[in-house]
């Protein structure tokens, strides 16, 4: 079934001094679908992933989300048209409570006005009542509840994880950017972290664009996946069709199999 591109990137170009981290790109990411975007070490697609993400500028090219360009848009302006990312290492506050970070996430907090707080008291209460209740239950699904209490940095590395991907569905995202969900995670816990991702996929329709050195992780979720070398795109396709793929597998193993 066709679906609309949620997130495109059109010949998109970044370059650090003479070094061209990506060149000249244009690729999209389908709505209602688990994007992987793969590559070996030094392909582009971090880089990539970050001017998507607003955290580098384009050279050239632009970028476009739900239809609308974004390309000039700061990373929180982005969060706030529902773009959101996660990060390899881990953002969570270590002096809070996991309940407390939970709360963080969430957008439009009116209490952080101070304007708000004097004219529209009931307006902020209801807004903390709400997301109170949408932290219990994210926290329940992604089974952190127990450890609601504790300090986010007493977490262990898969559960930080969790809790990142937790308050990342605080701010109700249209596109969540996973940026290695499953580096220095044991496997229980990624088990654990790749059931959620496909049961938001499957029964929320969620989209993800999901950076992932794991490969035979991104193959067993993504429904595209797209392979990265040296700053260009060499393949999109579905998993089976991308690991045939002679060209991808050359860069990675020099044309043993993915």
């Amino acid at each position: 079934m066709s679906r609309t591109p949620i997130l495109q990137a059109e010949n998109v170009t970044k370059t650090f001094g003479g070094l061209v981290a990506v060149d000249d790109v244009s690729v999209s990411v389908e709505s209602g679908e688990v994007t992987g975007l793969i590559g070996p070490n030094g392909a582009g697609k971090s880089t990539l992933f970050n001017l998507m993400s607003g955290f580098y500028e384009v050279d050239d090219g632009s970028i476009q989300f739900n239809g609308a360009d974004i390309t000039d848009l700061r990373p929180e302006q982005r969060a706030e048209r529902g773009l959101i990312r996660t990060f390899q290492l881990t953002r969570e506050l270590a002096g809070m409570t996991v309940m407390d970070n939970m709360l963080l996430g969430a957008q439009n907090n009116p209490g952080e006005s101070v304007i708000s707080l004097l004219t529209e008291p009931r307006g902020v209460s209801e807004f903390e009542q709400t997301h109170q209740q949408r932290a219990e239950e994210l926290l329940k699904y992604i089974e952190l509840w127990d450890l609601r209490d504790e300090y986010a940095g007493n977490l262990s590395g898969g559960q930080r994880k969790l809790l990142e991907l937790g308050r990342s569905l605080m701010s109700d995202p249209d596109l969540l950017l996973l940026d290695e969900p499953m580096a220095g995670v044991n496997p229980d816990l990624t088990d654990h972290l790749l059931d959620r991702i496909m049961s938001l996929r499957n029964n929320q329709e969620m989209t993800f664009l999901i950076v992932e050195h794991d490969i035979q992780t991104i193959m067993s979720i993504s429904d595209t996946v797209i392979g990265m070398h040296n700053g260009q795109i060499l393949t999109v396709g579905n998993p089976d069709e991308v690991q045939q793929d002679e060209e991808l597998l050359e860069a990675y193993l020099g044309g043993g199999a993915i």
